[in-house]
Formats: C-alpha cells, sequence, structure tokens
C-alpha cells in the first residue's frame, strides 16, 4: 500500500488540528509540515521508506524564501495596505457620507444607497476590508437606525458594501493571487473590474427594490426620526442636495481610483509602481483634508507593518507546508482525484468553488490563496473551455478561475457563523444590534453574491473582455 495519500492525509489533520488549538496559523503550516518532514526522515532513515520528503530536499525552503523576498509584484502590497491605512484617516469617506446624504436623503432607501456607493469607492481606494466595514459602521448605523431603518437592512448594507474591497482591484487579494498563481497582476485587476461593479449594481437595485416595496424598513427623514447633528458625520439633514459639496467630495477619491487603475490600464506603470502612486496619492489627500500629520503618518506605517508581519509570516509557513505537500505527491493526487470524476469543465470549476466556499468557512482568504489554490488552477489551465481561444487573453481560463474564487471567498466573509465581515461590524455596531440581526441582515446579500458568482461563470466575458483590450 502506498503510504504517500495518507502522509498527506495526515498533514492536512495535523494542519487542522493545530487550527483548531488555536495556534496562530503560520506556525500551524510550518510545524505541521516540520513535524512531517521529521518523521518521513525517520521512516527513510530507520523504516526503510522512500519518501522524497526529507530535511535534505526541506532545505529548498531557503531558497523559495529568498525568490519570495526579492519578488518585485510583492512590494505593492505594502504601498496598496499603506494606501488604504491613510485613506481611512483622511477623512474623505465622512465627506462622501456627508454629501451623499445631502443628495439622496429624500430618496427611499438613499441611505442605504448612499453606504453602497461609498462601499464601492472605498473598495476601489483601500481594499482593505476590516478598514471599510468599520468605518462604514461607524460612519453609517446611527443615522440609519436614528431614522429608522430597519436594523436587518442597515447592517447588512454596511457588510455586504464593506466587503466589496476584497474584490475591487486594487485589492491585496487579486496581489496574492497574481503571485501564487503565476498569473499578470494587471490582467486580475481589469478582469475583477466588472464583476465588482456588478455585484455593487445588484446591491443598490436590491436595495432600492426592497424599500419601494416595503417603505417601512427605509423611512425617509419626514417619516421617522430626523438625525440630528450629534449622530455623526452623516447626521446632516437632508434638505437640499449639495452638487458643488458631492463633486468636491467625489474628484480626490476618483483622482486616486484614476491614478492607480488608469496607470495600469493604459500601461503607463505596472501594478507595483501604480502601487507607490496610490501611497503617495493617498498621502497628498489626507494633506489636502488637514488630516496628515506626523501621528497619522506613524500610525498608518505601524499598521501597515503589522499587517505586513502577519501576512509575511503566512508566507514563511505557506513556503514550507506547499513544499512538503509538494514533495508528498499532493500536487498528483488532488490533480489526479478531480480529472478521475470525468465532470466538464464547468462542472469541475463548479465543484471546486464550492470546496473554497467551505473552506472560507474556517480558513481565512489568505490561506486558501496560497495553499489551496496553486493546486487546483494547474487542473482548470488544462481544461478545454470553448470561450477561451476567443476571449484575446493569455492564460484566460486562469484569470477566469481566479476572479471565481475571488468572488467565492468574498462570499465566504458574509456567510455566518464565522464570516470575518460579521465580527468587524459585531464590534463596532449600536447595543441594540445582535447577531440575529447580523445574520439575518447578511443573508440577502450571501444570496446576492451568489447571483453574481453564477453570471461569472455562465459569462467569462464578464472577466476576460477588459483584460483582453488591454493584453
Amino acid at each position: 500500500m502506498d503510504a504517500h495519500p495518507v502522509m498527506i492525509a495526515c498533514l492536512f489533520g495535523a494542519f487542522v488540528g493545530l487550527l483548531m488549538a488555536g495556534v496562530p496559523v503560520a506556525w500551524a503550516m510550518g510545524g505541521s509540515a516540520l513535524l512531517f518532514t521529521a518523521i518521513c526522515a525517520g521512516a527513510n532513515a530507520w523504516g526503510g521508506a522512500d519518501f522524497d520528503l526529507d530535511f535534505n530536499t526541506f532545505s529548498l525552503v531557503a531558497e523559495r524564501l529568498y525568490g519570495l523576498v526579492e519578488n518585485e509584484l510583492l512590494v505593492a502590497l505594502p504601498m496598496f495596505i499603506l494606501m488604504g491605512h491613510l485613506l481611512d484617516r483622511s477623512g474623505v469617506a465622512e465627506r462622501l457620507m456627508t454629501s451623499l446624504q445631502s443628495l439622496l436623503g429624500n430618496l427611499r432607501g438613499g441611505l442605504a444607497l448612499s453606504v453602497t456607493l461609498i462601499g464601492v469607492l472605498l473598495a476601489a481606494s483601500t481594499g482593505i476590508i476590516g478598514a471599510s466595514v468599520v468605518l462604514l459602521g461607524l460612519l453609517a448605523l446611527p443615522t440609519m437606525l436614528a431614522q429608522g431603518y430597519k436594523k436587518e437592512l442597515a447592517v447588512g448594507t454596511v457588510c455586504g458594501a464593506g466587503t466589496l474591497g476584497i474584490l475591487i482591484p486594487p485589492s491585496i487579494m487579486l496581489v496574492l493571487m497574481a503571485d501564487r498563481l503565476q498569473l499578470s497582476a494587471g490582467a486580475l485587476f481589469m478582469g475583477a473590474m466588472l464583476p465588482g461593479i456588478l455585484l455593487g449594481a445588484l446591491y443598490a437595485i436590491y436595495i432600492l427594490v426592497y424599500a419601494a416595496l416595503k417603505p417601512a424598513v427605509a423611512p425617509l427623514p419626514s417619516e421617522g426620526k430626523i438625525p440630528d447633528a450629534e449622530s455623526g458625520p452623516a447626521g446632516a439633514k437632508a434638505d437640499k442636495p449639495k452638487w458643488g459639496a458631492l463633486i468636491l467630495a467625489i474628484l480626490p477619491t476618483m483622482g486616486l481610483i484614476l491614478l492607480v487603475l488608469g496607470s495600469i490600464f493604459f500601461g503607463i506603470a505596472t501594478p507595483t509602481e501604480a502601487s507607490g502612486l496610490g501611497a503617495a496619492g493617498g498621502a497628498v489627500l489626507a494633506a489636502l483634508n488637514r488630516r496628515l500629520s506626523w501621528g497619522v503618518m506613524t500610525d498608518a506605517l505601524k499598521a501597515t507593518l503589522n499587517t505586513l508581519g502577519f501576512l509575511f509570516a503566512i508566507f514563511v509557513g505557506a513556503t514550507c507546508f506547499s513544499l512538503a505537500l509538494r514533495l508528498l505527491g499532493g500536487d498528483e493526487m488532488i490533480a489526479g482525484f478531480l480529472n478521475s470524476l470525468n465532470l466538464s469543465p464547468h462542472g469541475l470549476v463548479v465543484l471546486i468553488l464550492v470546496v473554497v466556499f467551505l473552506l472560507g468557512f474556517f480558513l481565512d482568504w489568505i490561506e486558501v490563496t496560497i495553499i489551496i489554490l496553486p493546486l487546483v488552477s494547474s487542473v482548470v489551465g488544462n481544461l478545454d473551455f470553448a470561450w477561451a481561444a476567443d476571449a484575446g487573453l493569455e492564460k484566460a481560463p486562469q484569470v477566469w478561475f481566479a476572479i471565481l474564487c475571488a468572488v467565492t471567498l468574498q462570499t465566504s466573509f458574509l456567510t455566518p457563523p464565522v464570516g470575518f465581515a460579521l465580527f468587524y461590524i459585531k464590534g463596532v455596531c449600536p447595543p441594540e444590534i445582535g447577531l440575529p440581526h447580523i445574520y439575518r441582515g447578511v443573508v440577502p446579500f450571501i444570496l446576492l453574491q451568489l447571483i453574481a458568482l453564477g453570471l461569472t461563470v455562465l459569462f467569462p466575458q464578464l472577466v476576460t473582455w477588459l483584460p483582453g483590450l488591454r493584453y
């Protein structure tokens, strides 16, 4: 009997067991890899086994880590993270909320629609889910509740809009996917644009239709308690639309989006260079809004370093784990199992997406991106899709598959009981909102995300059209 499948199953079991015991992810991955390297080395030396995994071959970790730190694409990570933290402290979102409320406050569902629009803009300029969900929760929830919005609609809108940052570029998840799957980051950025806009549009349509069918869930200011000025940045009464203030509030954010994404799309800058432009642009916006100070810059840099330390610790652990898995034949075993199912190409992709969705309940998107996606991406790349030849894009199936996984992982951020966005919003929501309100509130937005995912599966052109034009 071949012992390799048993060792692979035990390796995964040890990793999951360490996670369940509360061991940090990086240590769980690296520790389980070192443990089974020692077991395989002992089995080779004293048990007459023939495992490729031992301490001699495991020395390849050093070479892989060297390749990791010299990877120019990963330079974009600290720059995009810093840009997000600077914008989080720049006051841009507060100005947008105030201006949009003055314009849309007399539209039924206008506050929720404002939150969705700001979520799209924040997603295209920060890409950090935690910051977006927390910021939107602090700015919008008190005002929406004071105006009489149904709790479920208010909290669901904030969670749904806040998670757009993981999909709409510049997303740090897309940067990691590009690195792990050996794809163009620019192609992934362009490929995620239309699915992200589609998802934001579905949110907006749902809010407007729901508010029109059930007016009580989203009262107008004249029908409910009108929030006063103390209710927060969005507490201004929506009596006179102020187009000038709205334009002045949107222009800086749109300018930053065009600076980053436009420079990539038109071939002026690589994603790495565009990330530097974005970080500099975030500092400029903070300065123009009179929010840039030594303390703000220090806090943003500290937050960026903390995030990077977390990410690169996981990189080290994941490098050890993936090498151990590969040397045990995990790649071939998974590819052979998937091919043996004799499913159609689309059926196999749907099966993988279901597995990714389920893994999102237990693992962070980082572990799924670093460990799981490289194992199945090569299988998808070898599938024969009729549309791929006409896509006009190199590695079109892999780019399409990466965006599908990004949408799927975004869905897992909202799915109870362990969706990360649910924990973020619980930490900042008013005490009258409990977990049952949060769980019920996100259900419609999960369904909308599944609809967007289904449309992206059925119409790959949603992903391939923009990068096909550019690349």
